[in-house]
């Protein structure tokens, strides 16, 4: 039976190893003319895929080790960000932030750029302090914070070989209060998207574009020791219950919402890790613009609702802090995110983003590297300033292309 993708969009080309051990694990590397380290396969495209072998890294010792004087926790990048953050929440630490589901392995996470919402909070990658690499060669190499390759190594695409463990940046633990408005007319948001988006620690803007003038919810995510969620947002009161992003979908496997305050690893994600997060049978896709191009990207966007509907769960907006990772979808601007949530229908989603890609054009966008994106190779290199050196720091860390399968060979990493 094929190994497949989370969504069940993709099965995979080659066979899955999970080693036990580390030296097991290095031995495979050494040995392998073919192969690409596998996460939580919560990605939508062959970005992970070969036909050697699919590396996990889930088989490993699950680590969390905690140096509250440095406020740094080592965690084997094989788990899960919900269970990396319950050991931290034992000891009294938090993340600064999570990505909307918590299902995500870290190591995958941080490769691929992936991110929660805030003004002021980076993606996942930017809370990345160190990461230890397995590489073709079989040796293991710490890369830290100040080296001269670390801002090329954390979002690397898998493209430098097997990520062991991840040194993260933590804090005193905090609680969230979570509150959902519903029914803001876009007029009024991007009359002052500031306004908007620093009411909380963390906001998302969702909308099914059904109605293209209306921001269906609203949902924000405030810190106990930071300012309280608004009575209203520009008139829109919270919600009468809790609510799921998706239309018509009960919201039992989301975190707690109400206002009701709670540890941060139970409210800054938007679905519960002991459940199935968003529809599961689903596509998805991600455009990055800058910050500054959000309101104008919007605008864009909505002469295409008609054409989007029919396909669409959900549209999530979210913000995200600038950063120096070379291949971060953030990489030198505060950045705007617009997350699509598919039916799984693969030809019609195909057909339907170079639509979305053609309006967003004029800002540049970037995809995420893990979601179904239809832009030419050439495009998306343009759009990284330090691709060129990237593409270097992949030679010099795998010289046999042990790591470099048809996604990276089609980029031209």
């Amino acid at each position: 039976m094929s190994e497949h993708n989370w969504a069940g969009n993709l099965a995979y080309s080659g066979s899955v190893a999970t080693p036990s051990t580390r030296e097991e694990l290095t031995a495979l590397v050494r040995s392998a003319s073919d192969i690409r380290p596998l996460g939580s396969r919560h990605s939508f495209n062959r970005i992970a895929d070969t036909t050697g072998m699919l590396l996990s890294t889930a088989g490993l010792t699950p680590t969390v080790e905690i140096d509250g004087e440095r406020r740094i926790a080592r965690v084997s990048g094989g788990q899960r960000y919900g269970d990396v953050a319950r050991r931290l929440q034992a000891e009294g630490w938090a993340l600064g932030n999570l990505a909307s589901l918590p299902h995500i392995s870290v190591a995958g996470a941080i490769a691929t750029g992936t991110h929660g919402s805030g003004d002021r909070n980076r993606s996942l990658a930017g809370a990345v302090a160190g990461v230890e690499i397995a590489t073709a060669d079989g040796d293991v190499r710490w890369i830290r914070r100040g080296d001269p390759s670390f801002d090329g190594a954390v979002v690397s695409l898998g493209a430098l070989g097997v990520v062991l463990d991840v040194e993260l940046d933590i804090e005193p633990t905090f609680d969230v209060a979570q509150t959902v408005y519903e029914n803001v007319p876009w007029d009024a948001i991007l009359a002052d998207l500031d306004a908007v988006t620093s009411l909380a620690y963390s906001v998302s803007l969702f909308t099914t574009w059904r109605d293209p003038a209306i921001v269906d919810q609203v949902w924000l995510k405030a810190r106990s020791d930071q300012a309280p969620a608004p009575a209203d947002v520009l008139g829109a009161l919270p919600a009468a219950g809790p609510r799921h992003p998706l239309p018509g979908v009960a919201a039992d496997n989301c975190t707690e919402q109400g206002g009701v305050a709670g540890p941060w690893l139970d409210r800054l994600a938007h679905f519960r890790l002991g459940f199935t997060p968003s529809q599961g049978a689903e596509l998805q896709s991600e455009y990055f613009v800058a910050r500054a191009d959000a309101a104008a990207a919007v605008r864009a966007l909505q002469p295409l609702a008609e054409r989007i509907v029919p396909f669409l769960y959900v549209t999530e907006v979210r913000m995200i802090a600038a950063d120096d990772l070379w291949l971060s979808g953030a990489f030198g601007r505060d950045t705007v995110g617009f997350h699509f949530t598919w039916h799984r229908d693969q030809p019609a989603v195909e057909a339907l983003l170079p639509l979305i890609e053609e309006a967003l054009a004029p800002f540049a966008p970037r995809p995420h590297w893990g979601k179904v994106f239809t832009l030419p190779a050439d495009e998306i290199r343009a759009r990284y300033p330090r691709w060129e050196r990237f593409a270097a720091l992949r030679g010099e860390f795998d010289p046999r292309g042990v790591f470099r399968n048809a996604f990276l060979t089609e980029l031209g990493a």
